[in-house]
């Protein structure tokens, strides 16, 4: 493993259109005008950002396969080309995903309070469980926020520890909870900042990787959560 420092940027999707009550987990729906919006101007953001701190760009964009983070990434691949930035192409990857529920996947909170209520192998989920980072579904393919956190952990590390190239910067672009328990996995975030903290739409947080395992928070802010706000992805 090199000891020098490279460079990621993490950026959550842009608004889009949510099925009211699900928790957003791997909802299949489009960006919103907004979520477009956001993006584009994310993309400018980016061409600033590689300019402020003096580092190239890695051409290929890693997003998830969700389309909301799929679109997100296209808008910043045609913004950063607007500017004479060379993007080649887009790679979707499962590995950054939002938490997966499994067999519960896009159905609303009560449902899946129902579906469980109505399974006699099951106890009810505890209270407050969607948020819950160490709570797992007991369903089929489920997964808890803090293993959808490794998950994308080991993915950065995986692309960004294994073969760091000095001022580089590499966008991946995905979802607040699960970059959020990435951050904590990465010791970029303690396991109580989870809670109170979010992500901002398509607003990019700039972390280095500084060789022996060590990551930091360059640049970019954490969106502070009002009192009681529902966690939305």
């Amino acid at each position: 493993m090199a000891d020098r420092p490279a460079f990621a940027a993490l950026i959550r999707h842009g608004d889009y259109h949510q099925r009211p009550g699900a928790p957003s987990a791997r909802q299949p729906y489009p960006l919103t005008a907004t979520g477009l919006a956001q993006a584009r101007a994310c993309g400018d953001r980016l061409a600033a950002l590689l300019a402020d701190h003096d580092l190239t760009l890695d051409p290929v964009i890693r997003c998830s396969r969700q389309l909301r983070a799929w679109q997100t990434a296209d808008a910043i691949a045609g913004q950063l080309r607007a500017q004479g930035l060379s993007v080649t192409g887009l790679h979707e990857t499962s590995a950054l995903a939002e938490r997966g529920l499994g067999s519960a996947a896009n159905l609303t909170v009560a449902e899946i309070e129902a579906v469980l209520a109505a399974d006699p192998r099951h106890a009810p989920p505890p209270p407050g469980w969607k948020s819950d980072s160490s709570y797992r579904l007991p369903l089929d393919g489920a997964e808890s926020l803090s293993e959808a956190g490794a998950r994308v952990a080991g993915y950065l590390r995986a692309e960004i520890e294994a073969a760091p190239c000095p001022a580089q910067l590499t966008l991946f672009v995905g979802h607040g909870a699960s970059f959020r328990h990435a951050a904590c996995h990465l010791g970029l975030l303690e396991a109580d900042d989870i809670p109170r903290l979010s992500m901002f739409h398509a607003d990019p947080l700039l972390i280095c990787y500084n060789g022996r395992g060590s990551w930091r928070h360059v640049s970019g802010a954490w969106k502070v959560r009002a009192r009681k706000e529902d966690p939305a992805d």
